[in-house]
């Protein structure tokens, strides 16, 4: 039996580069897993454990469509990995402009404070859940000429720190991980005179989420991890 046995985990950006195997490593672990992105379909996992549920998770409604459908399929939420983010930038402060600012903030933060905010009440009520969200390198050692991403991603991390402290109460842990260049298609076509196998493998980070949403990781929370492969 496994220990995510009867264990409903939700995957948000569960169809990216990291989500992929996020996902897969939930459902190897026993897990059923609600699995959300903008386009996201059965068939791309297919697994009877496994249920696509579209989102918008910049938009408030959706995020919360989103945990009511989790919830309606599943009975509950035991845990909430928040993969889904975005990357851009490439130009100093004084150059960068308001629609970069924007969709950084909304991809980066208004994203995870909307799920956040309708996934902690259910888990309150249980008196137990796992909240793990993945951030970036960038939020604590931040890259110049991407002061967007950098910001939204640092302050991902202050969220979540502030979900452990204001639920700790409740059972409830919450970590960010803090990978440094992964190895992703995207990020394979943006660099290909790099060597991938030096940047954080995917199936590295996926581990370490499941760690932190077992019962091994339940002393673990307002944690940001880092993980770093390589390339310290």
């Amino acid at each position: 039996m496994s220990e995510f046995d009867n264990r409903v985990v939700l995957v948000t950006g569960a169809k990216g580069g990291l989500g992929t195997a996020v996902t897969q490593a939930f459902l190897a672990a026993g897990a059923m897993v609600a699995g959300s992105s903008k386009s996201i379909q059965d068939a791309d996992f297919p697994n009877p454990r496994f249920a696509a549920i579209p989102a918008d998770l910049t938009v408030a409604r959706s995020a919360r469509q989103l945990v009511d459908a989790t919830v309606s399929r599943f009975g509950k939420i035991d845990a909430l990995v928040h993969v889904m983010g975005g990357f851009a930038g490439g130009q100093p402060i004084p150059e960068t402009d308001d629609e970069t600012w924007d969709l950084m903030m909304n991809l980066n933060l208004r994203a995870a404070f909307n799920v956040l905010r309708v996934v902690i009440p259910p888990m309150r009520r249980a008196g137990r859940g796992r909240i793990v969200a993945i951030s970036s390198r960038q939020a604590v050692e931040p890259a110049a000429n991407l002061s967007a991403y950098n910001s939204s991603k640092a302050a991902l991390v202050a969220l979540v720190r502030t979900a452990a402290l204001e639920n700790a109460d409740a059972g409830i842990t919450a970590n960010t991980i803090l990978p440094g260049t992964m190895n992703t298609e995207a990020n394979r076509k943006s660099s290909p005179e790099a060597d991938p196998s030096k940047w954080v493998q995917t199936d590295q980070v996926a581990r370490i989420a499941a760690f932190l949403a077992s019962d091994a990781g339940a002393e673990i929370t307002g944690a940001a991890i880092p993980v770093y492969g390589q390339s310290l």
